[in-house]
C-alpha cells in the first residue's frame, strides 16, 4: 500500500480537507499505514499536480477541500485489481529467535516475554481504537472494522505464539 492510494481511497466516496484526511489516519488508517502531517498534504499537492484529485473548495488560512477525479478512481481500482499486494517477508524479531540458543535459557525466555508483552499492548491498543471509534455504517467504518479485527487476531496470535515460545525454551537446569 502507499500513502497515495490511501488518500485515493479516503476520498473515494466523499471529499475532505487535508486535516480531515490527516484525522481519519489518526483514527484508523495508522495502525495499517501510519502518515504525518507532512506526508499528507505533500502527498495531496502530488495528486492533484497529476490530476489524480481536484481542489473543490478553498476556505480560510488556506483549506483546501479534495475530491477525486476519474483519473484518480481509475488509479485507485488499478492498484486495488492489478497491483499484487506487498508481502513483508522479513522480521528482524523472528531471526532473533534463530538466534536464541546463543543466549542463556533466561534471556532467551526474556526476550520471547517481551514479544509476548509487546503483542499485548498492540492489542490493547487496537482495543482502545475499536471502543473509541464512532463506528458508523459507512464503507470506511465497515472495512475499517474488517481491518481491525485482523489486527486483533494477529496480535492475539503473537502473544499466544510468544507464550508458547517461551515455555519451549529448556529450563534452567539445578
Amino acid at each position: 500500500m502507499s500513502l497515495r492510494h490511501a488518500l485515493l481511497g479516503l476520498l473515494a466516496n466523499r471529499s475532505a480537507s487535508g486535516y480531515d484526511l490527516l484525522k481519519s489516519f489518526e483514527t484508523s488508517l495508522a495502525n495499517a499505514w501510519p502518515a504525518t502531517q507532512s506526508q499528507v498534504y505533500g502527498e495531496l499537492g502530488k495528486l492533484s499536480a497529476e490530476g489524480l484529485l481536484d481542489v473543490t473548495a478553498e476556505g480560510p488560512r488556506g483549506r483546501k477541500e479534495y475530491s477525486i477525479t476519474e483519473s484518480g478512481r481509475a488509479e485507485l481500482r488499478h492498484w486495488l485489481v492489478e497491483v499484487e499486494p506487498e508481502r513483508v517477508r522479513r522480521s528482524s524479531m523472528l531471526l532473533r529467535v534463530f538466534f536464541l540458543d546463543t543466549l542463556a535459557p533466561a534471556e532467551a525466555r526474556a526476550y520471547l516475554a517481551a514479544q509476548a508483552e509487546d503483542a499485548a499492548e498492540r492489542n490493547a491498543g487496537l482495543r482502545e481504537v475499536e471502543a473509541n471509534v464512532p463506528w458508523d455504517d459507512s464503507p470506511l467504518s465497515m472495512y475499517g472494522r474488517v481491518a481491525l479485527e485482523y489486527g486483533l487476531r494477529l496480535s492475539q496470535m503473537q502473544r499466544d505464539w510468544a507464550e508458547w515460545a517461551a515455555e519451549q525454551v529448556a529450563p534452567p537446569t539445578t
